[in-house]
C-alpha cells in the first residue's frame, strides 16, 4: 500500500513537497517512481530512483525543478517540486516495483504498486 499526501492548490512559482509512505512491501529494496496524469492524457513518468538510490531519472519537463529522494528509515518517498508551473497541474502518483535493479524506468508498466494519487493544481 502506498499512501500519497500533500495535494494542494498553489500559485505558480512556489514549492511543494509530496510524500509517499509505503507499507506491505519491502521499501528498502523497491524501485520507486513518481508519475502524473491529467484527464484525457496518458500517465507520464516524472522521476524515479532505483532501490539503491544510486541514480535518479527525471522527465525533461521537470529537470532542474523537481528532486526525488527517499528515507528508508521512514519507508517514505519524496518529490520536492520547486518553481511550479501551471503545466505541472495533474494527479500525482507514487509507484513501486520490487525489482532491485541498478536503474529505474519512467514507464508506468514497470511498476506494480501504486498510490491513490494526490491532486496538485497550480494557478497562474
Amino acid at each position: 500500500l502506498l499512501l500519497d499526501s500533500g495535494g494542494v492548490l498553489l500559485q505558480a512559482g512556489v514549492s511543494l513537497r509530496l510524500s509517499c509512505t509505503a507499507s506491505g512491501l519491502t521499501f528498502s529494496t523497491a524501485d520507486m517512481g513518481w508519475f502524473r496524469q491529467v484527464p484525457g492524457k496518458e500517465r507520464e513518468g516524472v522521476s524515479c530512483m532505483p532501490w539503491s538510490g544510486s541514480s535518479t531519472m527525471y522527465a525533461d519537463s521537470v529537470k532542474g525543478r523537481f528532486t526525488i529522494s527517499r528515507d528508508t528509515s521512514k519507508n517514505t518517498l519524496y518529490l520536492q517540486m520547486n518553481s511550479l508551473k501551471p503545466e505541472d497541474t495533474a494527479m500525482y502518483y507514487c509507484a513501486a516495483a520490487q525489482r532491485r535493479l541498478s536503474w529505474c524506468t519512467l514507464a508506468p508498466f514497470g511498476y506494480g504498486y501504486w498510490g491513490q494519487g494526490t491532486q496538485v493544481t497550480v494557478s497562474s
